[in-house]
């Protein structure tokens, strides 16, 4: 394997972790912003924002999972990101709303441990 490759799939894995956290920091915000503030409801509660912004974190996601399982062999990583994944499917499924947000953050949160463990055990 070319040391080119490695970096694309370690820098895949930090790009996931960040999308994640933007998507988790996004929920929560909207949730401050719009539910105590009144603030930015028309933008930040934007369906096809959220979904644009999903889909691309689970397809970075389950790209650099499985590039890192594929190196490392380790299941863990792939459980953990399968069942996030599966989560954000989740929250892709259902109307925007309390259950999606809660979906999305504990979907992106396992994913970005998906992510950890794997960036942690090929460092």
């Amino acid at each position: 394997m070319t040391e080119a490759l490695i970096q694309l799939r370690d820098r895949f894995d930090r790009v996931g972790i960040l999308l994640s956290g933007l998507c988790a920091v996004h929920c929560l915000a909207t949730l401050v912003l719009v539910g105590a503030l009144g603030l930015g409801g028309g933008a930040l509660l934007d369906p096809a924002l959220h979904r644009v912004g999903l889909a691309l974190a689970i397809l970075i996601g389950a790209v650099a999972i499985g590039f890192g399982v594929a190196r490392h062999g380790r299941r863990e990583p792939l459980f953990l990101g399968l069942a996030g994944l599966s989560m954000m499917a989740v929250a892709l499924a259902v109307g925007h709303g309390v259950t999606e947000a809660v979906a999305t953050i504990a979907g992106v949160a396992l994913v970005a441990l998906a992510h950890w463990r794997n960036v942690a055990h090929l460092a």
